[in-house]
């Protein structure tokens, strides 16, 4: 799976010009599931999420996680993160899930990160989605669970 990661002071996303999710301070989390993914991945990407140290400390470091900082995260499907832009203009998306797998594995994705104790709000996965944030930083970090 990947995820790029965004540290925000807030994020929302709407669909058809209602706000589906919206958090404060935080994360937004832009998902991808790619082809071959399980549910293992999943947790072991939520997991890296909620414990990646980059939240400042009393010192100004990024030295805390969403945990130590109580955040929220907005989850938001993103097939798009599969982008193979190695041959032409055109991205080529056919390393990403397909849609029968990819949506219960970004929603298994959610459900573990809120296990782990923080608040989640969700996109709505397959919409024409309207995002908009604040990033913090900014910070924007890339994982990939195949790296």
């Amino acid at each position: 799976m990947r995820a790029l990661v965004q540290r925000v002071s807030e994020a929302q996303v709407d669909v058809d010009e209602t706000t589906v999710g919206r958090i404060e301070h935080g994360l937004l989390i832009l998902v991808c599931a790619m082809d071959g993914d399980t549910e293992a991945e999943a947790r072991k990407l939520a997991t890296k999420t909620a414990k990646l140290r980059i939240f400042r400390d009393d010192d100004g470091r990024m030295n805390r996680s969403l945990l130590d900082v109580k955040g929220a995260a907005l989850v938001v499907s993103q097939f798009t993160l599969a982008a193979d832009t190695s041959s032409g203009n055109r991205p080529g998306y056919s390393t990403a899930a397909r849609p029968e797998l990819g949506e219960p594995l970004v929603r298994h994705f959610a459900a573990h990160l809120a296990a782990l104790g923080p608040s989640v709000e969700n996109g709505q996965f397959g919409a024409d989605m309207k995002i908009s944030l604040v990033n913090d930083g900014p910070v924007t970090i890339w994982l990939d669970t195949q790296a």
